[in-house]
């Protein structure tokens, strides 16, 4: 099992849920809003927001826990949905899941997703 934690931009968050929920066994998905900076430190960015001094752009969070097989077509799907270009698109980080446990039936591993 993995679990893919991508940081996109905010306007492109309702194409890429529509795009994730047409995969088949597509499992569902947890969004946050979040904000930060990657190697342009939020410069020049036309949607910032400045506390301290500090330029943060806004980024909307997805995690999604998932069966190894549909790894790869999910990771395929965000990139090439919330692709603009331009700085600021985002990046996919993917993690190994060491158990879960689904808290209502108490299934574990793959059941419990």
């Amino acid at each position: 099992m993995k679990e893919v934690k991508a940081f996109i931009q905010p306007i492109k968050l309702s194409a890429v849920t529509k795009a994730l929920q047409e995969i088949p066994g597509f499992p569902g998905m947890t969004v946050s809003e979040c904000r930060g900076f990657g190697k342009e430190k939020g410069k020049g960015s036309p949607h910032r927001v400045v506390d301290d001094l500090i330029d943060y752009v806004p980024k909307v969070r997805i995690e999604v826990m998932l069966k190894d097989e549909l790894l790869d077509r999910v990771v395929d799907t965000i990139t090439k949905t919330a692709h603009t270009g331009k700085p600021g698109d985002g990046k996919i980080f993917v993690y190994d899941i060491e158990r879960t446990v689904r808290i209502k039936t108490l299934e574990e591993g793959e059941e419990a997703i």
